[in-house]
This record gives structure tokens, sequence and C-alpha cells, in this order.
């Protein structure tokens, strides 16, 4: 299971961004995510795919939704092919 400070990291090597920029940017993107799925939107986000919800159930103090993920084969390849000896062209570098 990714948790989000080993997301975090993912994010700052793969991208060259300095942790201090990357973390707030991903953490807005997360709560952003998280209220899109609450108001039960489907969400295409390539190369992560298509998220579209099936089902959900509400609990005492959480909300359970149950989503099918259709992804392209060629997205796990991508990260094959970028890392630190090759990373992704166009990532703009955080101003300072």
């Amino acid at each position: 299971m990714m948790k989000k400070k080993e997301l975090i990291e993912a994010v700052v090597e793969r991208s060259g961004v300095r942790k201090k920029f990357a973390k707030p940017a991903i953490e807005a993107m997360m709560e952003v995510l998280g209220e899109a799925i609450a108001e039960g939107r489907d969400l295409n986000l390539p190369p992560m795919g298509k998220i579209k919800q099936q089902r959900t159930k509400e609990a005492a103090n959480v909300r359970v939704t149950v989503a099918k993920i259709r992804q392209s084969k060629e997205a796990g390849a991508a990260k094959d092919l970028e890392g630190p000896e090759n990373p992704k062209q166009g990532v703009a570098e955080a101003a300072e």
C-alpha cells in the first residue's frame, strides 16, 4: 500500500522538484480528487486512467465508494522509461 509520504517522495524523485514545493501541490491535488469522488464525479486522468464510480454506501463516519479503474496497458510502461536518469521532459523548475 502506498501512503502519502511515499507518494510525495516518489514525485520529488521523479520530477526533480524540491519537496517543499511538491508537498503542497500534491496535498491540494488529493483534496480536489477527494472532493470530486465525494460528489460522485467520474475522473479521466491519463495515465492513471478513467475512474468510474460504481456505487457508494454511507456508514457512521465513512463513505465507502466502489469504483472501476480503466487504465491503458502503456501506463505502467511509462515508468520504465522515466526516472532519475531519464526524467520526463517538460517538468518546470520551481522558483525559489
